[in-house]
């Protein structure tokens, strides 16, 4: 299993690298127009959202969008050493990112939040399967932080249209996600 996740893994990747740029922007724009629209969205004060990186659907914008709403923004905090990944209260991007882990932006020192502060939860992935089971980048982080949210955080995955396979191979602790947004 371990194998067929690292194959599934290294042809997204290379496509998520590869993607130009302004494709890359204008994709990410129609996965933000969805996510905008969302009532769970719409409903939330507090969003937690991830830090684009090395391809993904861009969650920069998306951050700054909902921040003019009034929106309570997250970002994952990552303790390499310690294999644990915990949400903080994100304010200003200019100031209060720093270089984390893997080269992820993630908050300097912040507030951190527990699940009752959450309101929805934003994704990333490397791939997901239309039964919405998620594939990440190995690290296990998101798992670990997903299987004790409460059934109420709704939990949003980001894609573009060739990140979206038929099936994954699953492991007992790999978490799903509730919706999967995309480009098409």
């Amino acid at each position: 299993m371990f194998r067929q996740k690292q194959i599934i893994r290294e042809r997204i990747i290379t496509l998520l690298r590869n993607q130009e740029e302004e494709k890359r922007s204008a994709k990410s724009l129609v996965i933000l127009n969805r996510l905008f629209k969302m009532q769970e969205f719409q409903n939330a004060v507090t969003v937690l959202f991830y830090s684009a990186f090395s391809g993904e659907v861009e969650t920069f914008e998306m951050i700054k969008r909902a921040q003019k709403l009034g929106k309570r923004i997250g970002l994952p905090k990552v303790i390499q050493e310690k294999n644990i990944m915990y949400p903080t209260l994100a304010g200003d991007l200019n100031a209060d990112l720093e270089d984390g882990p893997y080269g992820i932006k993630q908050t300097k020192e912040s507030k951190v939040l527990s699940f009752k502060d959450i309101d929805m939860i934003i994704v990333p992935g490397v791939a997901f399967d239309k039964k919405k089971n998620r594939l990440g980048r190995g690290g296990g982080y998101y798992d670990r932080f997903l299987k004790d949210r409460p059934a109420n955080i709704p939990t949003v995955g980001l894609a573009f249209d060739f990140q979206i396979v038929d099936n994954l191979p699953i492991d007992k602790h790999d978490v799903p996600v509730d919706h999967v947004l995309t480009d098409i």
